[in-house]
């Protein structure tokens, strides 16, 4: 079973030029994406109607706000159920006051579109499209309370069954999984705090696919700015990841990154299955 993840900066953009080619290229049977923003009604039923011919289902988490965010999920695969946002606890609001709206929000209604989680027979399998920091900074806080939600959620859905979870993480772990560590320091994407909120998921039984079977390999990267000739000199971050429940580690085949493809700043990332 081949499983995949994209981040397609505007879907609607794309499926005429080159999404259709793309998928019937790769041929995944799960398909996770993120950052499609469109609205349901904008996707052209032609487009829907050639998903169907390539046996796939669609199913959407769209964002309130247009052109913004939200995630998707294309499956051969029949799904038990489709789960839209984070289902943790409203007890968790509790913990941090201050943010009580944007909790609330993002989090539990999920406006921003962010998580999408199909269940199958054997395992949970969830996009995700994590916030961003921004430049500034000023997203940070609240990027750590984001994280702390979502690790609680793949910790509750594991003990139902293993899971499989795709994103756009937007942060690069360690320093060899970006071109130059030392001059983003103390840049959005690289701080100690949004690593740590990584390493958090690695300490609770959650794996890395990538690095487990590519512990030290460099110049891997999957999201690549539009500036500076970035992807032409190979020159940037590894920010989109697989990570599995540790249960599922005696059917992970292979994981892997596909910077030849191109067509967004996100090139797709994957994982093989054993039956």
């Amino acid at each position: 079973m081949k499983l995949l993840s994209r981040n397609v900066n505007w879907l609607r953009a794309i499926v005429k030029k080159w999404f259709m080619d793309f998928l019937k290229n790769i041929n995944p049977d799960i398909l996770g994406l993120q950052e499609i923003k469109v609205q349901p009604e904008q996707l052209d039923q032609f487009f829907l109607d050639e998903l169907e011919q390539a046996w796939y289902k669609v199913f959407l988490n769209p964002a309130k706000r247009k052109w913004y965010s939200w995630t998707a999920i294309l499956t051969k695969k029949e799904p038990l159920k489709i789960i839209k946002w984070i289902q943790i606890d409203k007890d968790f609001t509790k913990k941090y006051p201050e943010y009580e709206k944007e909790i609330e929000e993002v989090i539990h209604q999920d406006k921003e579109g962010r998580v999408l989680t199909a269940e199958f027979d054997d395992f949970f399998f969830t996009t995700v499209y994590t916030p961003n920091a921004k430049p500034d900074l000023s997203r940070l806080d609240f990027r750590q309370i984001w994280d702390e939600a979502f690790l609680e959620y793949m910790k509750k859905l594991d003990k139902i069954k293993p899971v499989i979870f795709c994103w756009d993480l937007n942060v690069a772990h360690t320093e060899i999984d970006l071109k130059n560590p030392k001059a983003n320091e103390w840049s959005h994407w690289f701080t100690i705090e949004e690593r740590k909120g990584f390493s958090n998921f690695l300490e609770n039984w959650f794996i890395d696919t990538f690095r487990y079977f590519y512990p030290d390999k460099t110049w891997a990267y999957s999201w690549w700015s539009y500036f500076w000739n970035a992807r032409k000199n190979n020159s940037w971050w590894r920010i989109d990841y697989f990570l599995i429940s540790n249960k599922l580690i005696d059917k992970l085949k292979d994981a892997f990154i596909l910077p030849e493809i191109t067509g967004s700043d996100h090139c797709p990332v994957g994982i093989e299955l054993r039956d």
